[in-house]
């Protein structure tokens, strides 16, 4: 088995390729050239069907995956946490681009991590929208911050408002782009009006969940998504005498956590089913975030079992997944 570990930055990467128990290295522009110098490279070592694995560090390392993957390398995209924690079980010592590329190259030798197929042009063009759109609220709401910050420049405060007017606007022709994106596809509209049926999700939550999870069968259970949103809880127990409090893991996907957040605090109110979960764990003293926390994993295990069934929400319905209290 030949393996190539990739450790991604924003304006390079750095490789070792492993087969037979010998490392070779390099270092290459994060670019259309440095790629293309790359499969030069690899053709060089005759490393054609290497097994590539790459730490999932945002956007950085989808160019280089999509590039592999198209002449025919086998691809896997792997939480940096799962990298960590296999190098930390391994006493590495040293701490540079390179060996975090061989410690990539031999995690994919000894783990064998799942295989990463790129998702279809729709699935691709519906999370720029949606991540776009993230970002657009996140300066409107910065804008209308330095409202209230005290300015008191009457120019100045006419740009602000200016550039607020301007932000609805590209907010709101966003996300008709992305009802419009979502209606082209039946099997999107489809997810869409599944999801849209859980009290607190609507379709806004609902195009989120699909940009980030395209292929819902890729998760065994509603506590794998939910793992894989970082919603679960992360225990630190030592003894009897370490007992810290439960804090989530937060090693998943953030854009997908955090779509979960408002429509949590919407199905507190709205949704029996979260309603009572809330209810059950405000009557435990449990504190506030941790109930928000406990609702966003509720609703994930709900939109999970809508999808894997095919069925609408029905408060009034049991599904048979695990209790995430």
């Amino acid at each position: 088995l030949i393996t190539l570990g990739i450790d991604i930055s924003k304006d390079t990467f750095d490789v070792a390729l492993l087969a037979n128990e010998t490392y070779k290295t390099g270092t290459f522009d994060n670019n259309k050239k440095g790629h293309q110098s790359l499969a030069n490279w690899l053709k060089k070592h005759q490393a054609k069907g290497a097994h590539v694995c790459i730490e999932a560090t945002g956007r950085y390392g989808d160019a280089i995956a999509m590039f592999l993957h198209k002449r025919g390398y086998v691809v896997s995209v792997v939480n940096p946490a799962r990298i960590k924690a296999y190098g930390e079980s391994q006493l590495t010592r040293n701490k540079t681009d390179l060996e975090d590329a061989k410690l990539i190259a031999h995690f994919c030798a000894t783990q064998k991590p799942h295989l990463w197929a790129p998702p279809p042009p729709e699935i691709q063009e519906l999370q720029e929208l949606t991540r776009r759109l993230d970002s657009l609220k996140s300066d409107r709401k910065r804008e209308l911050n330095r409202l209230k910050s005290g300015i008191s420049s009457a120019s100045v405060l006419k740009n602000i408002k200016k550039h607020i007017a301007f932000l609805d606007e590209q907010i709101a022709a966003v996300e008709q782009q992305i009802d419009d994106l979502i209606d082209r596809h039946p099997d999107l509209r489809k997810q869409r009006d599944l999801l849209a049926t859980i009290d607190g999700v609507g379709n806004l939550t609902a195009a989120k969940f699909m940009a980030e999870v395209p292929d819902i069968s890729r998760f065994k259970s509603a506590s794998e998504l939910a793992a894989y949103a970082g919603l679960t809880p992360k225990n630190h127990h030592s003894g009897t005498s370490v007992r810290r409090r439960a804090r989530l893991s937060k090693t998943g996907n953030v854009h997908f956590r955090t779509a979960f957040y408002m429509p949590a605090l919407a199905a507190m109110r709205c949704n029996p089913i979260v309603r009572a979960l809330a209810q059950r764990l405000e009557d435990r003293g449990k504190k506030r975030m941790t109930i928000v926390a406990a609702a966003m994993r509720k609703l994930v295990h709900l939109a999970y079992g809508v999808l894997k069934t095919g069925m609408p929400f029905d408060p009034n319905y049991v599904v048979n997944m695990q209790n995430t209290t």
